[in-house]
């Protein structure tokens, strides 16, 4: 049986963890460049799990200049194949207030200047992302969040937006206009990699704000967003903790993830060169190179 093993992307603070063991951070060299910043290796209760701060340690990195492909490639050589990602997100309902935890289950992409794919040379792949998040990660999410009595929604949609800027506010009211339930900026192409990397995924949105459209919060202050921030990863903080413990017990066999590149590479495999596969090798070797 595969051993399955947790990643988390999230907030430089998020690892500061009591209880962790075997902490070392390691670098990871990619084809596709730098990920945000070294890799955290660490212990739980035994069981193995690797942390990567999205933004770099002491946030340094904007959205739009995160290298996404770097990021998914590095845990995936890491032996990664699950990854919870913790984001902060502003609200576009009245009823997700800051402090809010939303197991996100849908996206869209509004997102302009990022390379979202893998394969975008000589190897073309199409992954389907009709379900983005895994529903097992989701669960064992809940599982926690319920544990922990916080406040939480299953399911949502989050626009994902370029920034770095906040919406004006016909965005803002647009974004409503769709239903969605909560916008920010990282989660995108962050979960079409990690489904073309056969990565199960999923994402727990922390809302600190609520964005622009809302009457009473005209403008979204960023010294009130860090200090809900920081609330917010106390208790992402337990959180991650609980899923640790249980997520494995929560995967489920028909995750679309799973063995997703079968039937997703159309390219002729005689057009495909020693360089491309080699290139992809980390993230679709197991298709490329199968015997």
């Amino acid at each position: 049986m595969a051993k399955n093993k947790l990643g988390i992307i999230g907030g430089s603070g998020l690892y500061e963890i009591d209880g962790l063991k075997n902490l070392k951070w390691k670098t990871i060299k990619t084809p596709w460049g730098n990920p945000s910043d070294q890799i955290l290796n660490f212990k739980y209760k035994g069981k193995e799990v690797c942390f990567l701060p999205r933004h770099a340690r002491g946030h340094k990195i904007s959205p739009t200049n995160i290298n996404f492909r770097a990021n998914i490639d590095a845990l995936k050589q890491s032996g990664v194949t699950d990854i919870v990602s913790v984001s902060a997100v502003g609200s576009l309902k009245e009823n997700l207030d800051p402090g809010t935890f939303v197991l996100v289950d849908q996206f869209i992409d509004r997102t302009f200047a990022r390379t979202k794919t893998f394969f975008d040379q000589e190897i073309v792949a199409h992954v389907s992302m009709a379900h983005p998040t895994s529903s097992g990660l989701a669960d064992a999410c809940e599982h926690s969040l319920k544990q922990l009595n916080i406040k939480y929604q299953r399911g949502g949609t989050y626009i994902v937006m370029e920034g770095p800027q906040f919406s004006t506010l016909a965005e803002s009211k647009l974004y409503r206009s769709w239903n969605a339930d909560v916008i920010g900026m990282t989660n995108m192409p962050e979960a079409k990699l990690a489904r073309e990397a056969e990565i199960r995924y999923t994402t727990v949105a922390m809302v600190t704000d609520f964005d622009c459209w809302h009457p009473d919060h005209e403008q979204v202050d960023v010294q009130m967003v860090v200090k809900t921030l920081i609330a917010n990863a106390e208790k992402a903080k337990n959180m991650v903790k609980l899923v640790i413990e249980n997520f494995e017990q929560k995967i489920k066999k028909n995750d679309p993830a799973n063995n997703c590149l079968d039937t997703a590479i159309i390219t002729n495999p005689k057009f495909m060169t020693k360089k491309t596969k080699n290139k992809l090798k980390n993230i679709a070797g197991r298709v490329l190179f199968k015997k």
